[in-house]
């Protein structure tokens, strides 16, 4: 178990209380700036970085740049994500099946897939019903 800074530990309190969980490394900074607390983005960069590498949030590439989702660990251990392409909700998913798979490739063709960067695109339960 790795040592947790005070300003991880902030910026880690402050992504899990941003709506879905989700924000940018500027919309991190603005919101710790706020709260009172003097942060560069420099560093709200190189605290995210570490807590990425620490399996505490995802770095989520996206057509609009880089954001970050808080991940419960007590939850998620080897998660994967879901993005519904109609609203842009990410999930967090743990399923056995998919573990096969993972297998499957490794084993079959040689490729190791990594859980915690891979992310799946479809329609959640909502825009579906609203398609109707």
């Amino acid at each position: 178990m790795s040592y947790m800074t005070r300003q991880q530990g902030a910026v880690l309190a402050c992504i899990a209380s941003c709506p879905g969980g989700r924000a940018t490394a500027m919309e991190l900074a603005q919101r710790l700036r706020q709260e009172g607390q003097s942060v560069g983005l420099s560093t709200v960069y190189r605290q995210l970085e570490k807590l990425v590498s620490q399996g505490k949030i995802h770095k989520l590439l996206t057509e609009e740049g880089a954001c970050y989702q808080y991940c419960d660990k007590t939850r998620h251990t080897d998660c994967f994500l879901l993005q519904c392409e109609g609203c842009g909700t990410i999930f967090h998913m743990d399923c056995s099946h998919l573990g096969e798979l993972y297998d499957h490739l490794l084993e079959g063709h040689g490729f190791a897939i990594n859980p915690r960067r891979t992310m799946f695109y479809g329609l959640c339960r909502e825009c579906r019903e609203a398609e109707k």
